[in-house]
């Protein structure tokens, strides 16, 4: 893993397994320092860990919240996921989340699929509700519009734990606790291999994700706010939204090296989108990694894969296994302890420095 810059966070060590002390971490810091613990095994990707900023932060308790004590052995929980799993993010994601409820023991998890429709991931949750679900994990598909399913949780004081994007409710109200990157920094630390890339100057095109989300808006402000602070002479000349999928990424991209024949980086804020724009710049005889560089956002291993070949300059992970740190906060917080209300986890980097010996934790 490569060295944080000056403005990430500081790791506090790695959540492995179901230990109850991996999220013991966020409270008191009780597991190994990144430095000594185990490295992860190959192709694992490594578990996620919450940065040291995450213990400062206000809690919730199920006192606070309402509802009764429950053991996760004894429970039903719901898990919603807001995308069709084409895009390796989603798939690893919600086999993060059953791999971790067999390892719990949970007694029944329903798991349904939104497919990225907003309308369903609200009834997909009620209906979750109306099965007997006393938990729930949700993906939100946007930031707004779940009030619907988030209000019906909370009429039968079910915990809502909000994973990888944030919904605009509050914490420890409407939902109990949000876990999931700083995209803001993602988008910062892209800017920073972008501008080293570049050599500080140049134009710069960006493959926006879906709108409606945080996700999107904080790695656009993270990126084009690092530019203007520290490689002003990178100019951002043309921002098209890819929708987080490979085929729009590649049409985008089709568009704007039409539009902007001169430009020499592309920021993708996913993988997917960073991979089909590979496709539209070699159709349009533009070398990447040497006409133009392209950054992006996520880990995949085919991205990755990428890197040690040189076609991507670089990848910011956005770290999809959510299963060990949602079970262990849902049991943290049933079982009557505080938990943080927003638990920031930490991010790999892949360069040309370390892709190919990290190539086998990515997912």
């Amino acid at each position: 893993m490569t060295a944080a810059s000056p403005s990430r966070p500081v790791h506090l060590g790695r959540i492995v397994g179901a230990s109850l002390c991996g999220f013991a971490l966020i409270l008191a810091g009780c597991a190994k320092s990144e430095e000594t613990a185990a490295p992860p095994a190959q192709g694992t990707g490594g578990a996620q860990a919450p940065v040291a900023s995450t213990a400062d932060g206000p809690t919730c308790t199920i006192t606070q919240y309402g509802g009764t004590q429950l053991d996760l052995k004894s429970a039903i929980v719901g898990f919603s996921q807001s995308e069709k799993e084409a895009n390796p993010f989603r798939i690893a994601e919600t086999q993060s989340i059953k791999d971790e409820a067999a390892k719990a023991g949970v007694k029944q998890l329903l798991t349904t699929n939104a497919n990225s429709q907003l309308s369903k991931q609200i009834s997909d949750i009620q209906d979750m509700i109306n099965k007997g679900a006393q938990a729930l994990i949700v993906a939100p598909l946007n930031s707004d519009g779940l009030e619907p399913a988030l209000s019906a949780a909370r009429a039968k004081n079910i915990p809502v734990l909000t994973i990888d994007r944030k919904v605009n409710a509050a914490a420890c109200k409407d939902y109990v606790s949000f876990l999931g990157s700083n995209f803001v920094e993602q988008g910062k630390r892209a800017a920073q291999q972008m501008a080293k890339a570049l050599n500080n100057k140049g134009k710069v095109a960006i493959l926006l994700g879906a709108s409606g989300n945080n996700v999107t808006t904080d790695r656009t402000n993270g990126f084009v706010d690092e530019l203007k602070a520290s490689a002003p002479e990178i100019q951002v000349v043309a921002q098209q939204t890819g929708d987080f999928a490979r085929d729009k990424g590649q049409q985008v991209m089709e568009q704007i090296i039409q539009a902007q024949p001169d430009i020499n980086g592309v920021y993708a804020e996913n993988d997917e989108m960073a991979l089909g724009a590979l496709v539209a710049l070699r159709s349009a005889n533009k070398k990447p990694g040497t006409d133009i560089h392209v950054v992006s956002i996520d880990g995949t291993r085919n991205a990755v894969q990428k890197v040690t070949e040189g076609e991507l300059y670089a990848v910011v992970e956005s770290n999809p296994r959510f299963g060990p740190l949602a079970f262990q906060t849902l049991q943290s917080f049933l079982s009557g302890q505080p938990v943080q209300q927003n638990v920031v986890i930490s991010d790999k980097l892949y360069t040309k420095d370390n892709a190919t010996a990290e190539l086998g934790n990515s997912y």
